[in-house]
């Protein structure tokens, strides 16, 4: 074959993904920044861990065995009732505190490059909230180890159910930090927002104390956050015998579902909508 017919005849190469490449490597990047960036700052981690141990030790021992739970009429140690807690506790505050980074973006100028830049900002959000739920994953995984010194023990399969919901939950709460600290450009403010919401949400949840035990008004608070159920979720699977029958696992883990699809689809709006501020 000459040079003449090559020309003419072109060869002809299978389709590739590299539109969905495309779209993926800056969602990659973003992740694997923010996980790089977290686990830099060891004196954020250390805190983040030993901040909620305390709080669980002290707390826990302090109750004893004079804690009851009225919803299975057991005297369940409060060590074993607030380890849950506990452990959403480190979720949480991994997940919101990783989203101040946002706030760190805009001020440094970063964020608006990265807007400028030829993709579409879901990828943008996907890539930010994906590296904060791994963080808050992985943060409380490791408290999870914790576990078998009180005497707590689970398979493989409720390893991987209490996985699911460590990730439901964190990637719900990653999305609403990502909406919280969207249209901010202060690390104060965020902090006051915190203070003032996510605290009480995480109060409200069932953690220190059970739905059965909470007033009628308090308890109806407790029933449509949706934090209870991913700490509830994870006390059926971490103590099965004393497995509250008002939230299944079947019915914590789709509400759980349900708040992730929310709250990814709102930080995807907010992030539409509004425009980031270049920094001063």
């Amino acid at each position: 074959m000459n040079l003449a017919t090559q020309t003419a005849n072109p060869v002809v190469r299978p389709a590739t993904t590299t539109g969905t490449t495309f779209a993926l490597m800056p969602a990659l990047s973003l992740w694997r920044r923010e996980v790089v960036r977290f686990y830099r700052n060891m004196s954020r981690v250390v805190g983040i861990i030993a901040s909620p141990l305390l709080f669980w030790i002290v707390i826990g021992a302090g109750f004893g065995n004079s804690f009851r739970n009225p919803t299975t009429g057991g005297g369940q140690n409060y060590l074993d009732f607030f380890f849950p807690g506990t452990l959403m506790m480190i979720v949480l505050f991994t997940s919101i505190f990783a989203m101040m980074s946002l706030i760190e973006d805009r001020n440094e100028g970063f964020l608006l490059s990265v807007l400028v830049a030829p993709v579409h900002r879901s990828v943008i959000v996907l890539g930010k909230v994906l590296g904060g739920t791994t963080l808050a994953t992985l943060q409380g995984l490791l408290f999870l180890v914790l576990a078998p010194m009180i005497g707590i023990h689970f398979n493989i399969m409720q390893l991987l159910l209490i996985t699911l919901d460590i990730f439901l939950v964190s990637f719900s709460l990653t999305a609403l930090g990502f909406i919280i600290a969207w249209p901010m450009d202060s690390t104060s403010g965020f902090h006051a927002i915190i203070n003032l919401f996510l605290i009480p949400l995480w109060l409200l949840s069932g953690s220190l104390f059970p739905v059965g035990s909470a007033s009628q008004w308090m308890a109806f608070l407790m029933r449509i956050n949706p934090l209870t159920y991913g700490t509830e979720a994870l006390r059926n699977l971490l103590f099965p015998a004393t497995a509250s029958p008002e939230f299944p696992l079947v019915k914590c883990l789709t509400v759980l579902v349900v708040f992730t699809i929310i709250m990814f689809s709102l930080a995807f709006v907010v992030a539409n909508r509004r425009s980031t501020k270049p920094a001063a």
